[in-house]
């Protein structure tokens, strides 16, 4: 069964980097089942190594929590953690979160790159169409 899925994927490296890559259809079928804490290939945005899942959210902004199983949104008790901003002590709050599983619902994806990610160079045309100008005002 495939699905037409649509993934914003943010990965980080190892220097505190990131980017961010749209996956689609096919390309993003590789990520469907995949669990926070679970290794993927990079190889599926482009890069050499493994990404590491470390959370996500949903179309609606809804975080995803390593310790729901499952794909579905719950109300779950939060004493601290992911989806908790500032509880003070002792203080329980219930919160809609959804599992550590990624679906077609997810939207957005967080990964960890085990590498360091390539610096992109600046577009070469934009540089040299600059020094081209630079050249016809000094002749």
């Amino acid at each position: 069964m495939e699905y037409l899925v649509n993934f914003k994927l943010t990965i980080s490296d190892i220097k505190g980097k990131s980017i961010s890559k749209e996956l689609k259809d096919s390309d993003a079928n590789p990520l469907l089942g995949l669990q926070i804490g679970n290794e993927t290939d990079a190889a599926i945005v482009g890069l050499d190594g493994k990404l590491k899942l470390t959370g996500g959210s949903d179309k609606s902004g809804v975080p995803m929590r390593k310790d729901i199983h499952g794909a579905a949104r719950k109300y779950v008790l939060l004493s601290k953690g992911v989806g908790l901003q500032a509880a003070e002590t002792g203080q329980r709050v219930r919160k809609l979160m959804r599992g550590n599983t990624v679906s077609e619902e997810i939207y957005q994806v967080n990964c960890k790159f085990d590498g360091e990610l390539p610096v992109e160079a600046p577009a070469k045309d934009s540089t040299e169409s600059t020094e081209e100008k630079t050249k016809d005002k000094k002749e």
